[in-house]
């Protein structure tokens, strides 16, 4: 049997005579901001100037930690590629002048797990791609001594762990005129003893780079470090080497020639400055950077790269 309800008619009511919660009252708007006037004068000149100065630095080491390696190995691969071409076609340089970035060898060492295409020249910018020949030298494997250079710490750095090498460990080489392998004599630095005289129709290889000390031994190399190493058997060297190579192909040495050329980069950072002052003073700072932004990192890159020819070939 259903229980009647214990709600009286009496609490009903009470409840319906209960007044009605009062709504609360609504915040009224917010007025909008006024939008922030340009910059002009003298503080439009330092914030613009203080924001290219922070995009060229952080791009030079973005660019010598990052897309130093990255390029690197591009050239290998494009550098490869062309070399392998030339070998089969019987093309590839003998010597004894040959372009300055063309590829002349393949160098192998099992010991580091390296293999890379060496190219002519040892300028700083000649081994951005990879290690270089030194041109008054013989080309690898030919009859008598040839030097090849490599960076230690930028740009693929594939000199790095020279020093890990051993007497009795083995080098490969691949030249137009065949291949080569050299077995390791030792590693020397400056002012330690020279090998002994290399033998006739015995091919010598010198393998040359830079060390540093401390935790930033890499990107302060002040001591240059050599590997010898010899064949038995040589390719002939054809004669016409040139007797001299200019200072800015030797050992540890910059390329100051470009000194002109960092001169038109900066020019040309500081009127992309005073144009982006400019400007600011018309438009907003958003937008300002949105269409100056790729014209600022195209300089910024270029200028890295003649800053980085300034710098010790080796490095």
């Amino acid at each position: 049997m259903t229980q009647p309800s214990r709600t009286t008619p009496t609490r009903r009511a009470e409840k319906a005579a209960k007044p009605a919660k009062p709504a609360k009252p609504r915040k009224p708007p917010r007025p909008a901001r006024a939008p922030r006037p340009p910059l002009t004068g003298t503080p439009a000149v330092t914030s613009s100037a203080a924001t290219m100065l922070a995009v060229v630095c952080l791009w030079v080491f973005v660019q010598l930690l990052l897309l130093g390696d990255l390029k690197h190995e591009r050239a290998q691969d494009l550098l490869y590629a062309q070399f392998r071409t030339e070998i089969a076609s019987a093309t590839a340089p003998v010597g004894p002048v040959v372009p300055v970035g063309d590829p002349v060898a393949l160098v192998r060492i099992p010991a580091l797990d390296l293999e890379e295409v060496v190219v002519e020249g040892t300028a700083s910018g000649d081994l951005r791609v990879g290690p270089g020949h030194q041109r008054n030298t013989v080309l690898p494997g030919q009859d008598g001594t040839s030097v090849l250079m490599g960076r230690a710490a930028m740009y693929g750095r594939p000199f790095a762990d020279l020093t890990d090498l051993t007497p009795g460990d083995t080098i490969e080489v691949v030249v137009a005129q065949g291949t080569r392998t050299f077995r390791v004599l030792g590693v020397r630095r400056t002012g330690d003893p020279l090998p002994q005289p290399r033998e006739a129709g015995v091919a010598r290889l010198v393998l040359a780079t830079a060390e540093g000390q401390g935790r930033l031994a890499g990107l302060t190399p002040g001591e240059a470090v050599y590997v010898d190493a010899e064949a038995d058997d040589a390719f002939p060297a054809p004669p016409g080497r040139p007797a001299a190579i200019p200072e800015s192909e030797q050992l540890m040495a910059s390329e100051v020639t470009v000194l002109p050329l960092l001169a038109t980069c900066l020019a040309a950072l500081v009127l992309a400055t005073l144009l982006i002052v400019s400007a600011r003073q018309r438009w907003s700072a958003v937008l300002v950077w949105v269409l100056a932004s790729p014209v600022v990192i195209a300089l910024a890159w270029v200028t890295t790269d003649v800053l980085v020819r300034l710098l010790p070939n080796v490095m």
